[in-house]
């Protein structure tokens, strides 16, 4: 969709309307963790991610800084190769 789809559409629809940004990005780390299927803890422990810290990005009361989000972008996209990585440090 187009910007002016996207505008026309919540226009007509509230509930349309994006998620905040802190509710999106929450949304979008649940989605990277669940994608795998892994729990929390087991997501925390592969990706060397401290727990309360993927618990906080995921409840929307922290929001991941911009490193943390380029790691969590290559996790959802490579996965394997960054546990290759972190087996072989």
């Amino acid at each position: 969709m187009t910007e002016a789809e996207i505008a026309q559409d919540i226009a007509h629809d509230p509930d349309a309307a994006p998620f905040a940004d802190a509710d999106g990005m929450a949304l979008r780390v649940q989605m990277i963790r669940k994608g795998l299927g892994l729990s929390q803890k087991q997501f925390a422990a592969q990706f060397h991610i401290p727990p309360a810290t993927l618990k906080d990005w995921e409840q929307g009361r922290r929001q991941p800084d911009a490193a943390a989000w380029a790691y969590l972008k290559v996790i959802d996209g490579e996965p394997a190769a960054v546990r290759r990585a972190l087996k072989a440090a």
